[in-house]
Formats: C-alpha cells, structure tokens, sequence
C-alpha cells in the first residue's frame, strides 16, 4: 500500500484539479443532476482506465517515436473543448430544446483527445510503474489504482454542480454559469494549442 501512496497521491492531484473533463462534470450537475452527469462520470473513468492501460503496455513508446501523433491529438481535443464550449453555453432550464447530458461513450471517447489525460497516462507508465510485475500486470494495477482514485474526484465536481443548482434557479444566472463554464472550456482549448 504504502508503494502505491506516490501513485494514488499523483492520481488525486491529476483527478481533481480543474481540466475539461471537471468543467464538464460540475456543468451537468449543474445542469442534470447527479443522475444526468452519471454516465458521464463513468464514461471519463472507462475512457481513462482503457488509455492508463493501453499507454503503460506500450503506446507511450509510440508517441516518443512519432510526436507528430501527440500534435493531431492535440488539436482535436482543442476542438473537441470548443464544441463542448458552444453545447454548454446554449444549456438552459426549462428550455424546450435543451442539450442533453454527456453520454458515456462521449466522454469515454473524450480521454483519446483530452491532453491532461493524456499527460497523466504517459506519466503514470513512466514514473509509476511497479517493478517485479509483468508489464501487463502492473498496467492493470496502475490502471485500476488511477480508476479507484479518479472516481470519487469526479463524483466531486459532479456534485459541486449539483449544489450550486439551487443559486441558478434564476434563467440569467445559470446563463453566465454557463457562459462562464464554456468560456473555461475555450481557454482550456486555447492552451491545449500552444
């Protein structure tokens, strides 16, 4: 346990911190309830558990060979956070055309473009890896450990949308919520592109 302390503290501080998968959480609590944000929740904890997996087997090694791979990521997940910005700024209580809550499997498919993700996967293989397991064993393990931590970091947010509901009874008030969550996704993007 104590071995695994390093990992699971990087795993808290990477899961917790502000980043486009926590804007979009604390969004549709906000917006859906912890019901609605669920799937999503789910979603980014599969999508990060099969990307830890796949990069501590080997795709790291492939991104150190081919860096030009990183870069097209990088640029559609820049894009990806504008879309999600103009979804988000069009959510509205009691509006009849409403955006629906992020799927399971958008925010699953999401960890491939998100870099934070990406960071903290290629991190995880190069620093965290526990010696004396084979490669797919301990991938397993990291990966597991990064999915235990990572779950509850987002219920939070999740849930930090969820209490502040109540504040954005009023339409205009949840229109600059909103505007302001999309506005964090656009400087996100704008960072993910330098």
């Amino acid at each position: 346990m104590t071995e695994l302390l390093p990992l699971m503290t990087y795993c808290f501080v990477m899961s917790g911190t502000p980043g486009p998968n926590n804007v979009m959480l604390a969004s549709s609590g906000a917006n859906f309830g912890y019901r609605g944000a669920l799937p999503a929740i789910l979603g980014i904890q599969f999508g990060v558990f099969v990307q830890t997996l796949v990069v501590c087997i080997g795709l790291g090694n492939v991104f150190i060979a081919y860096p030009q791979i990183q870069q097209v990521l990088r640029i559609a997940g820049a894009l990806y956070l504008v879309y999600l910005a103009w979804k988000l700024s069009g959510a509205s209580v009691g509006e009849a055309h409403a955006p629906t809550p992020v799927s399971f499997a958008q925010a699953a498919l999401f960890q491939a473009l998100n870099p934070k993700t990406w960071v903290k996967s290629i991190t995880i293989a190069s620093v965290f890896m526990p010696l004396g397991l084979s490669a797919s064993s301990a991938a397993l393990l990291v990966a597991v450990v990064g999915t235990l931590v990572g779950f509850p970091c987002s219920s939070m947010w999740a849930l930090f949308g969820v209490a502040i509901r109540g504040l954005l009874r009023d339409p205009r008030k949840q229109r600059v919520f909103n505007l302001t969550m999309g506005a964090t996704l656009l400087m996100l993007a704008g960072l993910f592109l330098r």
